[in-house]
């Protein structure tokens, strides 16, 4: 190994990210841009006709995170029912707002139901479908008009599966007779682009606000989504969505969606995001908002539940217990935190770790506000319990978890609470310095 002399050794600061600058569009009174915090949002799969059904699904997707909920709207029937879905989530006393999908025909279908574009908070308009040849301009101003009418923000979201055709070919085609033409990735990318900044550009002069305008440009593949986004972050003030499209499912779709957003939002780039993911048959529709959250709190760019680190497993822990115990405890946090939420402000914050073995134990148990240590295979069956830094309890035997649930509380209620803290929450005698366990 080769060391540099010349190079002198210095503090290694954390990289910092820098907001991009965008306007601030009101959605039902969430605030998307404009320095807010980055909104995460998700979409039912249901048959929005279905009002119990899609009902049952939005509460469920805002109770696990979402802060919008959008719903397709693609029949009379669908346009019907979006009134009674908002008067039966209110009833729940679930505010969420609702945006609602159009397609091909969404400029009948809110032309002939306002009620349904009064109950929606936001429409999302594909301007590469919202009609064809001659129809495509009178149909883009119906939905903007109504939008207007309506005093409701939009979602102008362009996807490459769907870009206007006639776009597309007017660019390729100039792009031919160019002296020195682009690879025909590159103009794609810069269709995209053009089409929501064109529309945008149209909606603002049909009468809609700048700040009633949210723009975003969907792709499947992770270096085009970068590449597209980087260059409409550039190029506007909008806010911008972001979300890889058709993701896929499993772990390729939360791989493909984390690659790619995370390098925009180390650029400051989004305000708010969806990560799209296939769900497995018969699969949890929650689970794509528990990423996008998990997503922006590893990126340090909002906080929304205590994050547990755990130890992938070795050798040296060939039971379960810690696997078992670190499961338990980040269902006990996800189960807790409504009521924390509302009792103990910043409680989301908390980092708390379950430990396999002696080996990186102790040390990750004592970076975290609170730890426990397990034993691996052939130590000594004892878990110490770490508090802000110093070594406060050991646990011994069949009830480790309930015990380990229990101090967990005890902490949050001391650490936010203001409740005094219990005698073993107190380091041990030479354990170190005193653990701060009131305020961190």
């Amino acid at each position: 190994m080769t060391v540099r002399a010349d190079v002198a050794p210095h503090a290694i600061e954390l990289p910092r990210i820098v907001r991009r600058a965008s306007r601030r569009v009101d959605v039902g009174g969430v605030a998307v841009g404009g320095g807010a915090p980055i909104v995460v949002q998700s979409m039912t799969n249901t048959d929005t006709a279905d009002v119990g059904a899609t009902v049952e699904q939005a509460a469920a997707l805002a109770a696990a995170g979402s802060e919008l909920v959008r719903i397709t709207v693609n029949t009379p029937e669908a346009a019907a029912a979006v009134p009674a879905i908002r008067r039966r989530l209110d009833d729940l006393d679930c505010r969420v707002p609702l945006v609602g999908d159009f397609h091909f025909n969404g400029h009948r279908l809110l032309a002939q139901s306002p009620e349904c574009a009064q109950a929606l908070a936001k429409y999302r308009i594909n301007p590469g479908n919202v009609g064809r040849g001659s129809k495509r301009d009178a149909q883009f101003a119906a939905l903007i008009e109504t939008a207007i009418r309506h005093a409701k923000p939009v979602r102008i979201g362009v996807n490459w599966g769907s870009l206007d055709p006639e776009l597309l070919a007017r660019m390729m085609d100039a792009n031919a007779h160019a002296t020195a033409p682009s690879d025909a990735g590159s103009v794609l990318r810069e269709a995209l682009v053009e089409s929501a900044l064109a529309s945008a550009r149209e909606a603002e002069s049909l009468g809609l606000a700048g700040d009633r305008i949210i723009l975003s440009c969907k792709v499947s593949s992770v270096q085009d989504l970068i590449a597209v986004y980087g260059e409409l972050a550039r190029r506007c003030d909008y806010p911008l969505h972001l979300g890889l499209t058709e993701a896929g499912m499993g772990s390729k779709g939360i791989v493909a969606s984390s690659a790619a957003m995370a390098v925009l939002l180390q650029q400051g780039i989004g305000d708010t995001i969806r990560v799209s993911l296939t769900p497995e048959p018969g699969g949890d529709r929650a689970r794509e908002v528990i990423v996008a959250q998990e997503l922006l709190q590893v990126m340090g760019l909002r906080a929304f539940t205590p994050m547990v680190s755990a130890c992938p497993g070795c050798g040296r822990t060939t039971s379960t217990t810690f696997q078992d115990l670190a499961a338990r405890i980040q269902a006990f946090l996800r189960r807790s935190m409504p009521e924390w939420r509302a009792r103990y402000p910043g409680v989301e914050t908390m980092h708390v770790a379950v430990m396999g073995c002696v080996v990186n134990g102790p040390g990750e148990s004592r970076l975290a506000n609170i730890g426990i240590s397990l034993p691996g295979t052939g130590e000594s069956p004892v878990a110490p319990v770490y508090v802000d830094g110093c070594k406060t309890v050991t646990l011994r035997g069949e009830r480790i978890a309930e015990e380990f649930e229990a101090i967990v509380t005890e902490y949050v209620e001391a650490t936010w609470g203001g409740k005094a803290a219990t005698p073993r929450l107190l380091p041990q005698h030479g354990a170190g310095a005193p653990a701060q366990v009131l305020r961190r």
